[in-house]
């Protein structure tokens, strides 16, 4: 008998000890192929340009198929490394679809796509010594050459039957045609050496004589050449291929393995559950009319509207203020990154969202913005800017993003990943949080809160059904402004938005759809020891993390708290 209980000892100590050297073993592996994936650069060392001049989209997604492969499927990881891991091919299966699919050829979107990439990284730049405004010169003058290379890619995807609709082409040769009809002296690019006259004069020649040049050889072949070769609808379906696209952005952005069909059933129930809302809202308010006859009134009324900038800047300072004194009652912890408020650059605004949250940058010493839209005033109800406040500030990204950046050890892959429907779904259910926390004062702005929710479930009906279903962009317009009391401005320019970004807009409903789930499972598992605190702080602990890695931290808690 003592032999044997001898030989089951051996033997339990013997498998212990291969699943710990599997578990090891697997461990390095994994953080080689991090390692070797964050330190990846497919582009030539010193281009100012992210381009594929030199390089070969083939033999990059061979690369990528190559790291994939030796991801470790083994579960014998920490929960750390299992989060790291499932990021990790989450990317790596992306990267590599895309590549495949030749998604560079139809480099524009309803913003701009890599144009508004040049504003964003322009305005980005510190030009304080010599050797930064040599490097800035530089960039500029490589623009030339950035455009080329996507005016080439364009070209190929006019062969391939891979293109952008014609909406969204009109509307960048139309930022095209703000830019060059800007002064030289006020354009963007002159904005980095603003308070340095010498440098401000070498730059302005480059720009005069150089960039402008570019952006109009640019302009020309989308007028020209790209455009009247486009197909006439607006759908991704529409290019080759383009429905199995549209499947895998569903997948990509939801990060979960849903179906445009699904994301559509839901969508509609999303709309009816809250029209209810709205309408029990109408009600109290004392309103004698339609559902449609109320959100005109909405629309139309100038009580609902600032009159200058100003007024809307500092309301939504003011909402930004109330909100991060309620923090502590709903946090253990909080980024140490200042928030600020400030108006959409110029360059941007006409096509651009109402609100947007600028990330902060502790290298850069760069303060988080709440960026607010301050172009077209009649179209930017008040009513619906505390839910803005608190989607794009706080509670929203700025504590979620800011948060993450604070997180140390890093592979540095996750450096700056975003997952839409974990930051998107987090933001919407901040929106939801500011009802418990007392931010919305009036029942306007409590519609405006339903608003808000109302016009991210329409994202689930009018994303499929123009991409999947084939509806038009009148259809798609009149069911988000015949459900919401966004303006009719900023309902054509959310219809744009979608036309040209598939999928992300599905995002932010499902997201937050998955984490108001979780809420509700933690609080019913653990009754009257439930601490909100300790879940937001759970949910935002480790950044960005699927929605099945979500589930499963949440899972995980849930189990050792009852064990305690």
């Amino acid at each position: 008998m003592r032999k044997i209980y001898l030989i089951c000892c051996c033997s339990f100590f013997l498998f212990a000890s291969l699943v710990a050297q599997t578990s090891s073993t697997d461990s390095l592996q994994l953080a080689k192929v991090m390692e070797e994936y964050g330190a990846w650069d497919p582009y030539p060392h010193g281009q100012p340009w992210r381009t594929t001049r030199g390089r070969s989209i083939k033999t990059e997604a061979e690369d990528l198929r190559s790291l994939r492969a030796r991801v470790p499927a083994s579960d014998r990881l920490s929960g750390t490394q299992r989060i790291n891991r499932d990021l990790l091919l989450h990317v790596l299966d992306d990267n590599i679809y895309q590549r495949e699919f030749g998604a560079h050829r139809f480099p524009l979107d309803a913003e701009g796509g890599f144009l508004t990439s040049v504003v964003y990284r322009i305005l980005g730049q510190r030009v304080n010594s010599y050797e930064s405004f040599t490097h800035y010169q530089e960039m500029v003058k490589g623009l030339g050459d950035y455009f080329e290379d996507q005016i080439k890619v364009m070209r190929e995807g006019l062969k391939a039957g891979k293109t952008d609709p014609r909406l969204v082409v009109n509307n960048c040769i139309g930022q095209i045609e703000r830019q060059l009809a800007t002064p030289v002296l006020e354009s963007i690019f002159l904005q980095p050496v603003r308070d340095d006259e010498a440098r401000t004069q070498v730059l302005k020649k480059v720009v005069e004589q150089e960039t402008y040049a570019h952006y109009r050889n640019l302009r020309d072949f989308l007028k020209n050449e790209y455009l009247p070769k486009l197909r006439p609808g607006i759908g991704i379906s529409e290019i080759t291929d383009g429905k199995a696209y549209y499947q895998q952005r569903i997948r990509y952005f939801t990060t979960d393995d849903v179906s445009p069909e699904e994301v559509f059933a839901t969508g509609q129930r999303e709309v009816a559950r809250i029209r209810t809302e709205m309408e029990a809202i109408i009600e109290r308010t004392g309103f004698e009319g339609s559902f449609a006859e109320f959100l005109t009134f909405l629309r139309t009324d100038e009580q609902f509207y600032p009159k200058t900038p100003e007024e809307l800047l500092r309301h939504a300072a003011w909402i930004t203020k109330r909100m991060e004194g309620k923090l502590p009652q709903y946090f253990n912890k909080l980024p140490r990154m200042p928030l600020t408020v400030a108006p959409v650059p110029d360059a941007l605004a006409p096509t651009y969202t109402t609100g947007r949250y600028s990330p902060g940058s502790y290298q850069g010493r760069k303060a988080g913005a709440f960026w607010v839209n301050t172009y077209d005033l009649p179209s930017r109800p008040l009513y619906v800017l505390p839910a803005l406040a608190l989607h794009e500030g706080v509670p929203g990204h700025h504590t979620q993003m800011m948060l993450a950046a604070e997180m140390e050890g890093l592979p540095a892959f996750r450096n700056n990943l975003y997952l839409s429907a974990f930051g998107e779904g987090w933001a919407l259910y901040c929106e939801y949080l500011g009802k418990e926390a007392g931010i919305y004062e009036t029942e306007y702005e409590e519609f405006g809160a339903l608003v808000y929710e109302m016009w991210r479930a329409c994202r689930l009906v009018v994303d499929p059904g123009m991409h999947y279903f084939g509806w038009s962009r009148e259809k798609a317009v009149d069911f988000l402004s015949s459900n919401t009391a966004l303006s009719l401005h900023e309902v054509n320019t959310e219809i744009d938005r979608y036309i040209g970004w598939p999928g992300q807009a599905v995002s932010y409903k499902m997201g937050e759809l998955k984490i108001r789930e979780l809420r509700l499972m933690v609080e019913a598992e653990l009754g009257d020891t439930f601490d909100l605190p300790e879940f937001h702080d759970l949910v935002l602990a480790n950044g960005a993390v699927t929605m099945r890695g979500l589930e499963d931290l949440v899972e995980e808690w849930i189990m050792a708290k009852m064990e305690d």
